[in-house]
């Protein structure tokens, strides 16, 4: 009976370690073929997501020159009359409304002292004084005034009295 359980007990380790390495075999295969398909796969994504690059045109540059449009220029139209200053031209360059005529006097002032011949002007409808710094009888004129005027006051505006 001992040797009959020494026997089996040899069998059982012999048969231990040749399950264990069956195992590890068929591990270590499993590995080896999920490692093959990862590579397969990241060569693919590389090939599909390098990105296609469209070669750029070389053209000569050209001289274009850019003429002010001075019909496409923004004209509120309004019935104004004269508070203070000379009267207005056709177009009038506004740089500052108010609805209160003691601003509007202030800045009159700030415009005298900086060289302009500014007048007030008075729209009833929507009770404003507005400040027109210089008037014009073309428009052409106004739209250059106007943007000389804009390095001072950036919200200018072209005002044609009806």
């Amino acid at each position: 009976m001992k040797k009959s359980l020494v026997l089996c007990a040899g069998l059982c380790v012999a048969f231990a370690f040749t399950s264990c390495k069956s195992s590890e075999s068929a591990y270590k295969k499993a590995y080896e073929k999920a490692k093959a398909q990862e590579q397969a796969q990241s060569a693919d994504v590389a090939q599909t997501s390098a990105p296609v690059v469209t070669p750029l045109e070389q053209k000569p540059a050209t001289q274009t020159t850019v003429v002010d449009n001075a019909d496409n220029a923004v004209v509120r139209q309004e019935s104004v009359t004269v508070v203070s200053g000379p009267a207005l031209k056709n177009f009038g360059v506004v740089v500052g409304s108010f609805s209160l005529k003691a601003n509007a006097e202030g800045l009159q002032g700030t415009l005298k002292s900086a060289g302009y011949d500014p007048s007030i002007v008075y729209n009833s409808e929507r009770n404003m004084y507005r400040v027109v710094a210089a008037s014009f009888d073309g428009k052409t004129d106004a739209v250059k005034g106007r943007n000389t005027l804009r390095a001072m006051y950036a919200d200018a505006w072209l005002l044609f009295n009806k």
